[in-house]
């Protein structure tokens, strides 16, 4: 019975299994709905699951059957969510481990039904889903049909095809297709030949590429690399071709950099042919703009180059040998290693090279100008795309040259910079300091031209080295100048009658513009090349450096007289007497015009008179020779100098001109020192100083004399500087002599020094307008006062010096004794003057006499001449009226023999000198008339004129006592004498 009931189970586990399988499957067919029939279905599934399919009657029974589709729809939902999986799975197993350990029949059974309703209502699903589908499953199996038909048909078209090809091939000539094939391969193999000539012939090119670099042919290079480059790309598919090609890509590489080598050429030497090849070859490479900016690259590089060969190459050579560490020095301390004696030569090389560069650099942008006026008109006819780009091109290369002038002249600059203060000038020559300047104001010259530039970085850097230099020097050439004067024997310094400033070396570029002696070519030519740029006139060759050299050698200069005279007869004297009036112009013949009135005396003048009177010039040659020593030569020319400094730096115009004006200040107060001072005579009361002269003799002293070396002024504090800034008093110099009468005490020397003062003040009047034009506009004040102050006084100085020479030439004392002999108390009027009168007029004729003889040696002005008789006739008239106021008694009678002797005095004289109106004249014969006056007159008359003294008022009012003054009278005048005098006192 168990053995039963457990067969029973194992039946209906199988039944159960055989249709959870059935179902499965039915349900997956359900789930995809493919196009497949439903025999196909069924043959589909496998052994196990076709086991329980149902048969067509059970289908039929199933669809006969009345069932609710919402019954059946539950039952297959109720399906276990497994069975609906695509997952293969062993359905056998999944029920049998369902089992229960214990099997109970009923649970089976009704296992069995639950999983059979599931089933049918799959099997129906399933039926219903292939009915549904049968119209479309037998027209799509009339389709299939009818391909195979067509199928068919076509094997049939093509083995007649085949059969038709076999009898064309059998029947056609196959030697005709043979022929046409080995046509098509001769072609073929044509052009396999060309291929291989062109890849032969680009194998090749490597060598006419190098034959067409060493013929410097960059353009020709460059296209023919690129077009072997395109051809390279036609034959890419052979093997042999990409090695070719990065040959050919390293050759234009090595093209490029060759190309750079040619560029960087450009910078010194610039050739249009060569750099035209350049640009057309960068132009062929599409890289104008790139050669452009290696193009400032290698001028920059240039200008460093350039300027460390030249330097070292002079320190080497000043050093002896050829150490590498001066190569590995940087170019500023290399510098320091000039020598003084090298430092010129250098750095002329310095400029001549650094000019090399920027004009290579001026006509490369010439070229530019050029070539862009040219191909404006060609690129406006071709297309509007390049043509932009064009435009676009050399916009960029115009703008990057106008910004590369300013940047390569900084370059400039900056080199010569460091090397201008990498040594120390203040110790050098004055020329050799000039011509550096003269460099350095060239070179600034071509800065301006070059791109505008004020060169504010070489202005600065040469005014420094001039300030220290200038202060050195200046302190020198006082020095040296002290040293001249106290040497000086003051003495002429003969030269050309026609002699000019403008004819030393130093005045040079002063006088090229006013001196009438430079050729009409020259001026033209001067005046041309003035118009043309530096840039212009060396464009095709040349240096402007090299003038500098030229211009030093070519200084030559012919102011001195040979042998001190100018004649074709050396033996006579340049200051030789002549008789002769064939040169006096006919006005002078004539008759004495009075001065002061205009009027014609009219006594006519004697062929004597105007003997003497033309002798009064004591000109007496008929050249009129400058007078000056070969100390004012010296003080000109070093005004020359100082000039020439000036007008290269203007930024130290003032302080060249302080120091121009110092000069002159120490040659006045040593002249005036020499032959001038003499505190006896200036309180003589005649005003021989004017206070303007005494103002600027105490400034000279002040601010320029060193008081504490003489010993003067011993309690002065002064800083150093200050005392650097100042020069000792000159000395006299032993051999010059001032107190013999055999030379009028020195006269020849006073002349001589005074008038090249004179002179010399000229000359700085000569140069005020180009001093002017120099000066800055705030301290032009001080030019105006020193011109005003100082350089007008020069010719008052003639009177306190030539005044000593008056005072001693003449022997006034002895006139006072012979005057205190005479008796003027005389009771009868005398028709004979007295004997002074004629001693005081021997010692004139002494004194002309004199005075003749020393014009042979030295040329006395008219001016001079004039005012040593002004003095002198003043002197005798102060003398006489002294003479007169020693007089103790005197009667009208006296009186008029006073007058008497100083008409013969005064008729005299005007034989001896041209001097209209005699000086004084009215100081004599006023005192000699007061005598007449009453006392009322006399007290007015006292009171009017106070340039008498107090002794001779005095002796006047006694004289008149017993005449017609009495006591009480004189005791008035005298009180009125004494009130005079008192504020004086």
């Amino acid at each position: 019975m168990p053995v039963r009931c457990h067969v029973k189970s194992l039946q209906i586990c199988d039944q159960v299994t055989g249709g959870v399988l059935a179902m499965q499957k039915i349900k997956s067919l359900m789930t995809r709905q493919g196009p497949k029939s439903p025999q196909d279905s069924i043959h589909d599934l496998s052994p196990v699951e076709n086991f329980r399919i149902p048969s067509k009657e059970e289908l039929r029974d199933l669809r006969e059957q009345a069932t609710d589709p919402q019954a059946e729809q539950e039952l297959i939902n109720s399906i276990e969510e497994i069975y609906f999986s695509n997952d293969s799975f062993d359905v056998v197993q999944y029920e049998l481990e369902k089992l229960p350990p214990v099997l109970s029949l009923q649970e089976m059974e009704e296992y069995r039904d639950r999983l059979k309703r599931q089933q049918a209502a799959v099997s129906k699903k399933v039926a219903d889903l292939i009915l549904e589908k049968q119209p479309s499953y037998v027209k799509e199996l009339e389709r299939v049909t009818s391909l195979q038909t067509s199928l068919q048909l076509a094997a049939v078209i093509c083995t007649n095809g085949r059969r038709h090809l076999n009898a064309a091939k059998e029947g056609f000539t196959q030697a005709s297709l043979g022929l046409l094939a080995n046509q098509r391969k001769r072609q073929l193999l044509i052009g396999l030949l060309k291929s291989l000539r062109t890849i032969k012939t680009l194998q090749r090119t490597d060598v006419r590429l190098s034959e067409m670099l060493e013929e410097e042919d960059y353009p020709g290079a460059i296209q023919l690399c690129l077009e072997c480059q395109k051809a390279a790309s036609t034959f890419k598919h052979y093997s042999c071709i990409s090695e070719l090609n990065s040959k050919l890509q390293d050759t234009l590489e090595q093209i490029e950099e060759q190309l750079d080598v040619a560029l960087s050429k450009i910078c010194k030497n610039f050739d249009v042919a060569h750099y035209t090849k350049v640009q057309q070859a960068y132009r062929l490479l599409g890289k104008t703009q790139t050669a452009m900016d290696q193009l400032h690259m290698h001028f920059t590089q240039a200008i460093h180059n350039t300027v460390f060969q030249v330097v070292l190459g002079y320190v080497e050579l000043c050093a002896g040998n050829t150490d590498t560490k001066f190569q590995k020095l940087p170019y500023k301390d290399l510098c320091m290693h000039i020598t003084s004696e090298s430092y010129i030569p250098c750095l002329t090389d310095l400029c001549k090279a650094l000019w090399e560069v920027m004009l290579s650099y001026f006509r490369t942008m010439d070229w530019h100008e050029k070539h862009d006026q040219e191909e404006v008109p060609s690129s406006s006819d071709s297309n509007n795309v390049p043509a932009t780009e064009n435009n676009f091109d050399r916009s960029y290369i115009k703008k990057k040259l106008e910004h590369g002038l300013t940047r390569i002249w900084q370059e400039v600059q900056l080199k010569v910079k460091t090397y201008l203060l990498g040594t120390d000038m203040s110790n050098f020559k004055y020329d050799d300091f000039i011509f550096v300047l003269d460099i350095i104001s060239r070179l600034m010259q071509v800065g301006e031209e070059f791109c505008g530039s004020k060169s504010e970085v070489l202005q600065e850097s040469i005014r420094k080295q001039s300030v220290n230099y200038f202060k050195n020097y200046h302190r020198t050439r006082l020095e040296e100048l002290r040293m001249f004067l106290e040497n000086e024997t003051w003495e002429l310094c003969p030269v050309k009658s026609s002699f000019s400033i403008l004819q030393l070396h130093e005045f040079k570029c002063l006088g090229q513009s006013r001196s009438p002696s430079m050729s009409p070519s020259k001026q033209v030519s001067s005046a041309d090349s003035a118009s043309l740029s530096l840039f212009d006139q060396y464009s095709s060759g040349g240096n402007p450096f090299e003038i500098q050299a030229a211009m030093k050698d070519d200084e030559t200069e012919d102011v001195l007289a040979s042998n001190g005279y100018e004649s074709d007869e050396p033996e006579k004297s340049a200051y030789q007497e002549y008789d002769s009036d064939s040169d006096v112009p006919e006005e002078l013949k004539g008759d004495y015009i009075d001065e002061q009135t205009g009027d014609a005396p009219t006594k006519s003048v004697s062929r004597e008179t105007l003997r003497s009177r033309k002798r009064s010039d004591y000109n007496l040659n008929k050249v009129n020779a400058t007078i000056l020593t070969n100390t004012t030569l010296n003080v000109i020319r070093l005004v020359g100098k100082y000039m020439q400094m000036m007008t290269i730096l203007k930024p130290i115009a003032f302080d060249v001109i302080h120091c121009m004006s110092q000069l002159f200040d120490y040659y006045l107060y040593a002249v005036y020192t020499f032959f001038g001072r003499n505190d006896a005579h200036e309180s003589s009361g005649l005003g021989l100083s004017s206070s303007r002269l005494r103002t600027t003799l105490n400034r000279i002293q002040e601010s320029l004399i060193d008081l504490e070396v003489n010993g003067e002024n011993p309690g002065s504090l002064a800083s150093s500087e200050e005392k650097k800034q100042k020069v000792p008093s000159p000395h006299l110099s032993q051999l010059v002599i001032l107190t013999s009468s055999n030379t009028l005490f020195g006269l020849a020397e006073r002349v001589v020094a005074t008038e090249s003062l004179v002179f010399l003040a000229e000359q700085f009047e000569f140069l005020q307008t180009h001093l002017d034009s120099v000066m800055p506009a705030a301290k032009k004040p001080f030019l105006q006062q020193f011109y005003s102050q100082t350089v007008s006084t020069a010719s008052e100085i003639r009177k306190p010096i030539y005044w000593i020479v008056a005072a001693k030439a003449i022997e006034y004392e002895q006139t006072l004794l012979i005057m205190g002999n005479v008796k003027w108390d005389v009771k009868e009027i005398m028709s004979q003057h007295n004997v002074y009168v004629d001693s005081l007029l021997k010692e004139f004729e002494q004194f002309n006499k004199k005075l003749s003889e020393l014009t042979k040696h030295v040329r006395i002005p008219l001016p001079v001449s004039n005012i040593l008789w002004e003095h002198c006739i003043r002197l005798a008239n102060r003398t006489l009226v002294e003479g007169y106021a020693n007089v103790k008694k005197c009667s009208n009678e006296g009186r008029a023999l006073m007058q008497l002797d100083f008409q013969q005095f005064l008729m005299k004289l005007e034989k001896l000198t041209d001097i209209r109106p005699i000086p004084d004249k009215e100081y004599v014969e006023t005192y000699i008339k007061a005598y007449y006056l009453t006392e009322n007159d006399m007290e007015r008359w006292i009171k009017e004129h106070r340039e008498y003294s107090t002794k001779q008022l005095a002796n006047l009012v006694n004289v008149c006592l017993g005449s017609h003054i009495n006591k009480k009278a004189r005791q008035k005048l005298l009180s009125a004498i004494d009130d005079l005098d008192r504020p004086k006192r």
